[in-house]
């Protein structure tokens, strides 16, 4: 089994897999090990920089008592020096799991056709799965297991996952977006499959009475050439103190305070931003447990 999209877990899965994630925090917490994965070794495969995602993988590992092996850009050349097939081939025989922090969606996919190993999307430019297990584990810690969500901002790869994966776990999600940089018709077919998901261009009328205001950057990695407009386009979208009002906080990192978010938003007493960073490491944890143990 695959983990390049947060429903390729059903949301039965999906919820043994965040019960499982609570479960080693606590052990974490109180000092138990839990070395599942002992013997086991995790294959890091990065065409992009990261800070949680190497290490909230790499110690996750450590602690389960497995390895991970980190291959950076200038470590293998996916798909330039060899096909991206030939590789999955190879570390799928080497690896008991393999994770790929990579820019094309495609280029996971063949990573998936072709290993024998389990391949885990570390992020791509279409999905960040792994980012929606924290963020979902995040939102039971907060808010219990119903509450009302708001995505506020451009429609990325994060927005597309986090969409999805609330609704499956029966939150009323709702998301504003800038005319001009909508969700793919692909991703809102998906989550509106699983529950109500409202999807406009106010963000007051997004963010009103939710339990939770979520946002992420507005100009991603890959489109920096874009910046002036995309800041454009985007004014009247920062969360700030008025718009989040009673809420949670939350935010994927990294932040760009006074350009999405205000400092005094995600530096408040309201945001739970580091619990959220925090949690990639527990609910990765689970999910490598789920897909090699």
């Amino acid at each position: 089994m695959h983990f390049l999209r947060i429903d390729d877990l059903t949301p039965e899965q999906l919820a043994n897999v965040l019960d499982d994630a609570a479960a080693l925090k606590r052990a974490q917490a109180d000092g138990i090990p839990h070395t599942a994965l002992a013997g086991r070794t995790l294959a890091m495969l990065f065409e992009k920089p990261s800070t949680r995602t190497r290490v909230s993988f790499e110690v996750g590992m450590t602690q389960l008592g497995g390895h991970a092996v980190f291959l950076g850009e200038d470590d293998i050349q996916l798909g330039r020096g060899e096909p991206v097939a030939d590789t999955a081939q190879v570390l799928g025989r080497y690896a008991d799991a393999v994770m790929a922090r990579v820019f094309d969606h495609d280029d996971l996919e063949t990573l998936a056709a072709n290993s024998r190993a389990p391949v885990v999307n570390g992020l791509t430019d279409d999905a960040h799965p792994a980012q929606t297990l924290a963020d979902l584990l995040t939102l039971r810690e907060v808010v219990g297991e119903t509450g009302t969500v708001a995505w506020v901002g451009d429609a990325n790869n994060v927005a597309a996952s986090f969409l999805v994966g609330a609704a499956m776990m029966g939150y009323d999600v709702r998301a504003a977006t800038p005319e001009g940089y909508p969700f793919e018709e692909s991703v809102l077919s998906r989550a509106d499959s699983y529950g109500d998901v409202t999807v406009g261009h106010d963000p007051e009328a997004a963010t009103a009475d939710a339990d939770v205001v979520y946002t992420d950057v507005w100009v991603s990695m890959g489109d920096e050439d874009e910046r002036a407009s995309r800041l454009d386009a985007f004014e009247g979208f920062q969360v700030d103190e008025a718009l989040l009002g009673d809420a949670a906080f939350m935010h994927c990192l990294p932040a760009h305070r006074g350009e999405e978010v205000t400092a005094g938003v995600i530096d408040g007493s309201n945001s739970v931003v580091w619990q959220q960073a925090e949690n990639r490491l527990h609910a990765q944890k689970a999910l490598l447990v789920e897909l090699v143990d």
